[in-house]
């Protein structure tokens, strides 16, 4: 089974966050600076909670709110659910799965190590059966070593 700490080495442990204290234009502008879905909401070392797009359309846009004038705080997801890097891929599709999301951040020790995304996820399970194909057809034509 491949692990979130696995796919973290390869995929990297950059995470991009705000300040609950910060106006929603900030952490919108980030997102879209950064290439993101979603930041992390820290206070200092602190997880806060997280800040989505979906939450940012739903909970500002929608009600008819101002970017400039609405805090992260006021809108962000919090208690946030995460997982560790010793949780499988499998667990963290379940997850996002039962909670209909498509972020969750990486804790170890209460400490931020990363994010990940189903995004993420979806790549690390493509790559994993191109490879496991690879490997049967080299069983079946006779060129897989061993």
């Amino acid at each position: 089974m491949s692990t979130v700490k696995q796919l973290l080495d390869r995929k990297g442990r950059s995470v991009f966050s705000v300040d609950p204290e910060d106006p929603v234009l900030e952490a919108i502008r980030l997102m879209a600076e950064r290439h993101v879905g979603a930041l992390l909401v820290m206070k200092g070392e602190a997880l806060q909670g997280i800040i989505s797009e979906r939450d940012y359309a739903r909970k500002v846009i929608l009600q008819g709110h101002s970017s400039k004038e609405t805090l992260v705080s006021q809108i962000m997801t919090s208690p946030v659910v995460y997982v560790s890097p010793q949780h499988t891929i499998d667990d963290c599709m379940a997850i996002m799965t039962r909670h209909r999301f498509r972020h969750l951040p990486v804790l170890q020790d209460e400490r931020v190590v990363g994010i990940v995304s189903i995004g993420d996820l979806v790549r690390w399970i493509i790559e994993g059966q191109a490879q496991t194909i690879h490997e049967l057809q080299g069983y079946i034509t006779g060129t897989y070593p061993g």
